[in-house]
């Protein structure tokens, strides 16, 4: 449910981040690339593996994020697009998102930052629209799998939209290492709060 709720409303975050140019479509196309088809493969596998499995990872993977959120880039210092290391990080992440049911915008936005040179605001409008696709090929997989509540699924995304809608409006007036260490916290926030 997570997936359709993400690749649902990132549709909308597309929009206000395409008109902010917040967008960088060629390496959107390439991270993305890689991260399809493993996002779809991994779906299938990721039956055979119990929900508290996924939860820990889930954790992990986040906690692993926020640490390296909380790391300061120096502004002058100026990371070169890699093509194969973005190959790797998309592949990675689209894994990630086939087994443990996340969009992936907490691993996507570090691995932009780190391995293509996007800066943050950059890296936030990139990720939504890699997001949006990945997580519709993760979902399908689920379809026939398990039992959805549509009725609740319709209410969450629909919340899920007006906050996107805000958060794009936002996001020109909140400094980027503000809004870059406050992701951190959430994510540490977020992931104690879900293994206690």
């Amino acid at each position: 449910m997570s997936l359709a709720i993400v690749g649902t409303t990132t549709q909308f975050g597309v929009l206000g981040h395409y008109k902010n140019k917040n967008i960088n479509f060629k390496i959107a196309l390439i991270f993305g690339g890689a991260a399809l088809p493993a996002t779809f493969l991994v779906s299938y596998l990721s039956q055979l593996i119990t929900g508290s499995v996924q939860l820990i990872i889930f954790v992990v993977i986040m906690i692993l994020a926020a640490t390296f959120m909380f790391k300061d880039r120096k502004e002058t210092e100026k990371k070169e697009f890699k093509l194969t290391l973005t190959l790797i990080s998309g592949s990675i992440v689209g894994i990630m998102t086939g087994l443990i049911g996340v969009g992936g915008g907490f691993l996507i936005v570090p691995a932009l930052m780190y391995f293509t040179g996007l800066d943050m605001k950059k890296s936030v409008g990139t990720s939504l629209f890699i997001i949006s696709f990945n997580s519709f090929f993760g979902f399908i997989p689920y379809i026939d799998k398990v039992e959805i509540d549509w009725l609740f699924l319709s209410k969450f995304t629909t919340c899920s939209i007006i906050g996107i809608l805000i958060g794009t409006r936002l996001v020109s007036y909140v400094p980027q290492k503000i809004l870059k260490k406050s992701f951190a916290v959430f994510l540490v926030i977020m992931g104690i709060f879900i293994l206690v």
